[in-house]
C-alpha cells in the first residue's frame, strides 16, 4: 500500500436487493459499472432484510449502500434502511438507490434521508458519476 491517503481509498458500496423481490438484473448491472469504474462492491444477493445490509456495510466500512426495490415496498425498506444507519451511528454512509418507484415517492424519500434516487432507464455512467460526486470526498471515514 501506498500513501494510505482518503484520495487513494476506493470507494465503498454495498448493493442490496431488500425485501422479497427476487428480480435482481438491475442491481448487477449497476454493481459491474461501479466495480469497472473502480470502485469496490459487496452485492448482497436477494432477500436481504434492511438489518443485514445496514450490519454488512457498516462491518465493510461502505462509503455507501446501493437499494434496488421492484416490488412496491421501497418506502418501508428504505426508511428503515436510514433509521437502522441513524440508530447505529452511522449516518454517514450515504443510501441511495432506484427501482420501480413512483415520481411522486422521490421527495418523500429524499426528505426520511435517501440521498438520491434513479429511476429505470438511468444511464449507469450517471450513477457511476454521481456515486463519484457524492461519495469521493467522503470515503475514508
Amino acid at each position: 500500500m501506498t500513501g494510505g491517503t482518503p484520495a487513494t481509498s476506493p470507494i465503498r458500496v454495498v448493493v442490496a436487493k431488500p425485501g422479497l423481490d427476487g428480480h435482481d438484473r438491475g442491481a448487477k448491472v449497476v454493481a459491474r459499472a461501479l466495480r469497472d469504474a473502480g470502485m469496490e462492491v459487496i452485492y448482497t444477493g436477494l432477500h436481504q432484510t434492511p438489518e443485514q445490509i445496514v450490519e454488512t456495510a457498516i462491518q465493510e466500512d461502505a462509503d455507501g449502500i446501493g437499494l434496488s426495490v421492484l416490488s412496491g415496498a421501497h418506502m418501508t425498506l428504505f426508511q428503515r434502511t436510514v433509521e437502522l444507519l441513524r440508530e447505529r451511528g452511522a449516518e454517514d454512509i450515504a443510501v441511495f438507490g432506484g427501482g420501480i418507484i413512483p415520481d411522486a415517492d422521490v421527495p418523500l424519500l429524499e426528505k426520511i434521508g435517501v440521498a438520491k434516487v434513479f429511476t429505470p432507464g438511468t444511464p449507469t455512467h450517471d450513477i457511476v458519476a454521481w456515486v463519484r460526486a457524492h461519495l469521493g470526498d467522503s470515503a475514508g471515514s
